[in-house]
């Protein structure tokens, strides 16, 4: 490989945002965040909005209920 045109890889901490689930995996990304992660060392922070821990296909439910669709809204507007 040639030096100096591939991305640093290195040691990151994912973050989930909708649950507050954190992982540690290696990763390009950078950031400028830092957080101390469980083995007391200080890696970068990259928040995600879905991971494996509050996607439904792995936890096998969904997030929010479904609100309804044009048939139930019709129903509930002239009371059937």
């Amino acid at each position: 490989m040639k030096n100096g045109i591939h991305p640093e890889y290195r040691k990151v901490v994912f973050l989930d945002t909708s649950s507050d689930f954190k992982f540690l995996s290696g990763s390009t990304r950078s950031s400028n965040e830092t957080i101390e992660w469980e083995d007391g060392n200080t890696y970068p922070l990259i928040k995600v909005e879905i991971s494996s821990d509050s996607h439904p296909f792995y936890t096998g439910k969904q997030k929010a209920d479904k609100v309804g669709g044009r048939v139930d809204r019709f129903k509930k507007k002239y009371n059937m």
